[in-house]
């Protein structure tokens, strides 16, 4: 950012005198709440540092000693001021804490420096108490460490020298070029990854034997078998091959397996049989579970597609939630968390039964009115769901679903009240129903 920017936006935030809450939102970006719908965002990505204004997320917790203290200090806090030091791309909150630190004043000092971009939290002898980014003496002059005296900046010169007449459009503006940016980036991510599972299972689709070579394998091995087993005297323990006549009296040579006894061998062809026979049967099933994962992912896709908003996009496909994967053992269907919380969705019906079977009596269940699909199960450790959390889930469940907008209900309620009928047919009561937009890309771009 230019430094005539900087500071027409401090000057913007002297207007406020009370800091509602301070936290991370992304590995370098601060939400600072002043009391408002929406909050400022100090976006300390090294080298591409930025401020703007946009409504309040809902996000995962950090909980690193440096949220901590930023929690602690900034939340409920006084801003006492708020300052650009003459010659630096700094903004200052002079602040005095909640009212168990009332007799200590600290100073938030977001550095939007370029290199050295960071958020640095000092008292007021100038000793650092935590910061974004720790910085030691072997990568700069200026040590950053909590307990050691944090030197002045270098001067800076600016290049450049302007006017802001309408911060308030200047904030949104940066807001939109860092949501396009962003949207932009997690897109291309996220479809990264969805595609590359469409990809391997429509390869397992396109692998299956055909069933009704199966069924004809199997009525050949049984044959086989027939005419080994009646000319069994004929075979002896050196042969390689059978030249004798089938049923309908032509002839034929049939190749003995190795390594397999004479007495064996009908058996051998039976059971190549009886193999065949099984998978011919099992096909199908495999085929409809198959297609039905590979729907569940198309689903998604078209969901990342028409998303126009981050903190979705982290929903649909999250970083933790292919991280803590990984620990799963025993892994039914897809996991995604939510705030904190464990989600399980069936991508099959196979999967939505063993869903059913393994989830707790209070874990909530949730699914879409009236529509074949995904069963969405929130285990909830018999705690109390946050609303945000309820909400986050139908939607997802509404995209796990189908790919068409609309309105949709979904139901949930506790596993207890779901009863099975056939497969993964329910019943189920004591429901209540979330309203579900789902727009279209035609609709969100």
């Amino acid at each position: 950012m230019k430094l005539y920017e900087i500071e027409a936006i401090a000057k913007y935030l002297k207007k406020y005198n009370f800091i509602k809450f301070a936290r991370r939102v992304a590995n370098n970006v601060i939400e600072v709440n002043f009391g408002e719908d929406e909050s400022v965002f100090f976006d300390l990505t090294r080298g591409n540092s930025t401020i703007y204004k946009a409504p309040t997320q809902r996000v995962n917790r950090f909980n690193a000693p440096f949220d901590l203290q930023l929690h602690s200090l900034l939340s409920h806090s006084k801003l006492l001021q708020v300052s650009v030091p003459k010659g630096d791309k700094v903004i200052v909150f002079k602040i005095s804490p909640k009212s168990q630190y009332k007799n200590m004043i600290i100073y938030a000092r977001f550095e939007l420096t370029g290199r050295y971009t960071n958020l640095i939290l000092t008292n007021e002898e100038n000793i650092t108490i935590e910061a974004l980014h720790h910085i030691d003496a072997s990568k700069s002059y200026r040590v950053v460490k909590p307990g050691v005296e944090l030197a002045k900046l270098k001067p800076f010169k600016s290049r450049y020298s302007g006017e802001v007449k309408d911060v308030e459009a200047l904030l949104k503006d940066n807001f939109q070029k860092v949501n396009s940016a962003l949207v932009k980036r997690l897109k291309e991510q996220k479809l990264n990854t969805i595609n590359k599972k469409i990809k391997k299972l429509k390869q397992s689709l396109k692998s299956l034997p055909d069933e009704e070579k199966l069924a004809q394998d199997a009525a050949n091995y049984s044959n086989l078998a027939n005419i080994v087993l009646v000319n069994l005297h004929k075979i002896k323990p050196y042969d390689t091959k059978l030249e004798t006549y089938d049923f309908e009296g032509r002839e034929i040579t049939i190749k003995l397996p190795k390594n397999v006894v004479k007495n064996r061998i009908s058996e051998y062809f039976f059971n190549l049989a009886k193999r065949s026979k099984s998978k011919a049967v099992n096909i199908k099933i495999e085929q409809e579970n198959l297609e039905s994962k590979l729907n569940f992912y198309q689903n998604i896709k078209s969901a990342i597609e028409a998303s126009s908003n981050p903190y979705e996009l982290e929903l649909l496909a999250p970083k933790q939630a292919r991280s803590k994967a990984k620990k799963e053992k025993n892994r039914v269907g897809e996991i995604f968390w939510i705030e904190g919380y464990k989600v399980m969705v069936g991508r099959s019906s196979k999967e939505n039964q063993e869903l059913l079977s393994i989830a707790k009596s209070n874990d909530i269940w949730m699914h879409v009115r009236d529509i074949a699909g995904s069963h969405v199960f929130i285990r909830t450790d018999k705690q109390n769901l946050p609303q945000s959390v309820l909400e986050s889930a139908a939607k997802l469940c509404v995209d796990f679903t189908t790919k068409n907008p609309g309105n949709y209900e979904v139901d949930y309620t506790k596993r207890k009240f779901v009863k099975i009928q056939e497969g993964s047919n329910v019943e189920y009561d004591k429901y209540k129903t979330i309203q579900v937009l789902k727009e279209g890309i035609e609709i969100r771009e």
